[in-house]
């Protein structure tokens, strides 16, 4: 079965496949190789608000999520313990709800789960624009004390991998 907009020959298949894995890092930003976090001004529950600029001085998590992805929904456990496993340490973590997800829904789901951390609404999708026009979830960041992107994460992280690296940030200078 052929169809215009797909190739119809294996090696046209691997030839996509290919492209497609050459191409991802630039798709998708790569891992952010030192860049500053964008400036951003976070909109929380209770309706304060955080700027990448009060975050500096602490390692921090930024997780792009919504109330309807199912890898999101099963991370928050994970990010949660993470968070209060280092937040003695000088560690943040700010959930950003992604502008589709009912600002309701999010504060349902920060309540019933206890989030212990700082969870943000992000309405007009101006946050997600910033950090690299992000449109899949989860999408993770992990900047460090100084505000540069050190790892970004698409889908969800290696909890051990990812508590490695906080531990080695937390510990740099």
């Amino acid at each position: 079965m052929t169809h215009p907009c797909f190739p119809s020959s294996r090696r046209t298949w691997a030839a996509w496949a290919t492209l497609v894995v050459l191409a991802a890092p630039l798709l998708l930003g790569g891992c952010g190789t030192r860049d500053a976090a964008p400036a951003s001004t976070f909109v929380l529950l209770d309706g304060s608000k955080i700027t990448t600029a009060d975050l500096l001085g602490k390692v921090t998590l930024v997780n792009f999520w919504a109330t309807t992805c199912v890898s999101c929904v099963k991370e928050m456990p994970m990010l949660a313990a993470t968070y209060n496993k280092y937040k003695d340490q000088g560690y943040e973590t700010v959930a950003v709800a992604m502008s589709y997800d009912p600002p309701a829904w999010v504060l349902n789901f920060a309540q019933t789960r206890q989030l212990p951390f700082k969870v943000a609404l992000d309405n007009t999708g101006e946050i997600a624009s910033s950090w690299g026009d992000v449109k899949l979830t989860p999408t993770t960041y992990l900047v460090n004390k100084q505000g540069k992107i050190v790892k970004r994460y698409v889908g969800e992280p290696d909890e051990a991998a990812l508590h490695r690296l906080i531990e080695k940030l937390l510990a740099a200078g």
